[in-house]
């Protein structure tokens, strides 16, 4: 379902260079759950912003279902993610103005309470139902259940977990070992590489 093979990305700031990924190949296949694990700064976020389009690698590329989404104009790559992706970013994933009803009718559209008054927690679960309202065959999640309670993070573990049944892959980027024991395979980055342990 997900092809990402050597994917590179740096940053110039003055004179300097960030290396935020350094040659990373991944596959996601129909069903499967990935976990990427790392510390913070390690590349998870930008990785994702990667893998859907929302960001271009400085080297490497991504296939999605068989479609090359690396290197496209905008509203090419805008078509594939409205297509294959429900994608849940660490933060603002909500627009702020529009109720979480209208959130949830707006990712319905796009691919075929009012915000600023939810709790962390309200937002992180209000903002997953948006990634998954139309869906989609990949979930690209970044720290799902990072200000939640526990019974929130178990239902939301449970939600990522009842996707396997219908062919449907995630790819969750994670702190929380409770939906890292969910994966089928874990994917360690640090210092913008994949590691063994």
């Amino acid at each position: 379902m997900l092809e990402a093979r050597e994917l590179y990305r740096f940053f110039h700031t003055g004179d300097e260079e960030t290396f935020a990924l350094r040659g990373v190949s991944l596959s996601l296949a129909a069903g499967e759950i990935i976990g990427i694990v790392g510390p913070s700064g390690s590349g998870k976020s930008t990785l994702l912003s990667c893998l859907t389009g929302l960001d271009e690698p400085s080297g490497g590329y991504v296939i999605v279902n068989g479609e090359r989404i690396t290197w496209r104009r905008e509203t090419e790559r805008a078509r594939i993610r409205a297509r294959n992706f429900g994608i849940l970013p660490q933060h603002g994933n909500l627009i702020p103005h529009l109720s979480v009803h209208d959130n949830l009718a707006l990712q319905c559209a796009i691919a075929g309470a009012l915000p600023l008054q939810l709790s962390g927690g309200e937002a992180a679960r209000a903002g997953l139902a948006a990634a998954l309202a139309a869906d989609a065959p990949i979930l690209i999640a970044d720290e799902p259940t990072a200000e939640v309670d526990q019974a929130s993070e178990q239902k939301i573990i449970n939600l990522v977990a009842g996707r396997r049944a219908s062919g449907k892959a995630s790819l969750i980027a994670t702190h929380s070992e409770a939906l890292a024991r969910q994966a089928d395979r874990i994917l360690r980055l640090h210092d913008g590489k994949i590691v063994d342990d």
